[in-house]
């Protein structure tokens, strides 16, 4: 009896109890096509400043031949202000929906453009090795442009390593700039040749990850080829991510 009444309990709490209803995924913005938003925001304004802060930041640098501290120290507030948007614009365009095709191609142009001129400009001065120059730079514009090679098969999200070699390439280069001596010129040497190797790594990384991505976008597409006529296909899921740094 007792038991009757407690499964004639149970039913009716289960029958009043509500559904649980599944929470909508919110796709993240970097990885969704850029549509229906003007060019004019935020997000691109700071990749904006990034680009002209580019030849203030040579300028500075280069004055006397490097050799004025007071324009070395200048320099450098404009290289981690130029770093700072880096940062910036991502979250603002990710956070706010404010991504466009414009910033998708102009932030990795304005990121490359800032490193390769910091380190062309030190290597100038004879403070950087062109060998350390050179592996950064051919990994920077390889991966950037790896992007836009597998852009038809999925979007290649920046790696943690990727993102790790952005903070320790900038806190580096920024060391470079400042006139520094005794260990602390040193440790910038150390946090340089860390980003070199972390650089090397994550570059042949994302080269496997996009080799990887293109084979399973070729595998979806014939499987799609293969399906009977009038089967309703399903397209291969993109991958999703933040693109702005790595």
């Amino acid at each position: 009896m007792n038991d009757d009444a407690g499964t004639g309990r149970s039913a009716e709490a289960s029958h009043h109890r509500r559904p649980v209803r599944p929470v909508p995924e919110v796709p993240d913005p970097a990885g969704v096509p850029a549509s229906g938003v003007g060019n004019w925001n935020l997000a691109n304004a700071l990749t904006g400043l990034r680009l002209l802060l580019v030849p203030v930041f040579a300028v500075l640098l280069s004055v006397d031949s490097g050799q004025r501290p007071g324009w070395r120290v200048a320099a450098w507030g404009a290289f981690a202000l130029a770093a700072m948007t880096d940062r910036l614009d991502g979250q603002v365009a990710r956070s706010r929906g404010l991504v466009t095709d414009f910033g998708k191609l102009a932030d990795p142009i304005a990121d490359k453009a800032l490193t390769g001129t910091a380190m062309v400009g030190l290597s100038l001065l004879g403070e950087l090795s062109w060998v350390v120059t050179a592996v950064v730079l051919v990994r920077e514009i390889g991966v950037t442009l790896l992007r836009f090679a597998v852009l038809r098969s999925g979007v290649l999200p920046a790696s943690r390593g990727g993102k790790l070699k952005t903070l320790l390439l900038n806190i580096a280069i920024g060391l470079y700039v400042l006139p520094l001596d005794g260990w602390m010129h040193d440790a910038s040497a150390v946090l340089m040749a860390a980003a070199v190797i972390v650089s090397t790594v994550t570059g042949i990384d994302y080269v496997g990850r996009a080799m990887r991505m293109r084979r399973a976008h070729q595998a979806g597409v014939e499987t799609a080829g293969a399906a009977a006529p009038g089967t309703p296909l399903l397209a291969p899921r993109e991958a999703v991510g933040d693109t702005r740094a790595g």
